[in-house]
């Protein structure tokens, strides 16, 4: 940190008084550089610290894609995006209910800055409310999720969008329909089998304590349900029509 008086994010942590005290509910740990196993301060890979952590939280303004949440799915971690990243209006596109598995989408897009804060807020919350045998769903039902964002499928978006590109820059050479859907638009993820129809009404009005583990009534079993989803994702994920420039 080249000059800690000027950074913004300590300038508000400091304006909101967070000093990690004894008495603060709210401890704060800011790593400004890229995390590694060498380094002197925090000797941690990437990977681990994801898979250490309860929540990603990542409420973005914008987001070209945004990796870090999808890190965090592959990993089992519960994450928060915005329907203004493309990662969620993936996730809202392909996913019938993100929330059951643990994909915690704020609309940036639609609502006032107060009220997408309220949101976050409130999904926070609601993620402290689960007991450990929840959490411990959600990580498997996130993991799942895995399958969506293989390369074997993201790729073929990828593969749409250059000969979408290659038609526009080389009309003559090659042909596209841009107006032509893609083979993978209409699949969407099932809800998870064993989610209740509602919200529950026996939660508790504060957040569990980590340690506590509640004999939920939830029914749930993870091999049923997970060859379910394996037999749910197996849409058909042919791309459309090639461009006549290039060589099948």
């Amino acid at each position: 940190m080249l000059d800690d008086s000027t950074d913004p994010i300590l300038s508000n942590v400091r304006r909101i008084g967070l000093f990690n005290s004894r008495n603060d509910r709210v401890k704060i740990i800011f790593h400004p550089e890229f995390l590694s196993s060498t380094s002197p301060l925090l000797p941690m890979d990437y990977e681990d610290f994801v898979r250490g952590c309860n929540l990603g939280v990542f409420p973005s303004y914008y987001e070209p894609w945004g990796y870090t949440p999808g890190e965090c799915t592959v990993m089992g971690i519960p994450s928060v995006t915005t329907n203004l990243s493309g990662f969620g209006c993936f996730m809202e596109e392909h996913v019938s209910d993100p929330a059951a598995y643990g994909i915690y989408i704020v609309d940036r897009r639609f609502h006032s800055a107060e009220e997408s804060c309220n949101q976050l807020t409130q999904f926070m919350f609601n993620f402290c409310q689960q007991s450990r045998r929840q959490r411990i769903i959600q990580r498997t039902r996130t993991e799942r999720l895995s399958d969506l964002l293989d390369w074997r499928y993201l790729g073929r978006f990828y593969i749409h969008a250059r000969h979408l590109a290659l038609s526009r820059a080389l009309p003559d050479k090659f042909k596209m329909d841009p107006m032509a859907p893609l083979k993978t638009e209409g699949f969407r993820y099932p809800r998870p089998y064993s989610v209740p129809p509602s919200p529950s009404a026996s939660l508790h009005s504060t957040p569990h304590h980590s340690d506590v583990e509640d004999n939920d009534d939830e029914p749930y079993d993870e091999d049923e349900e997970a060859e379910r989803d394996r037999l749910n994702i197996q849409a058909p994920l042919v791309m459309g029509a090639v461009p006549e420039g290039k060589k099948k």
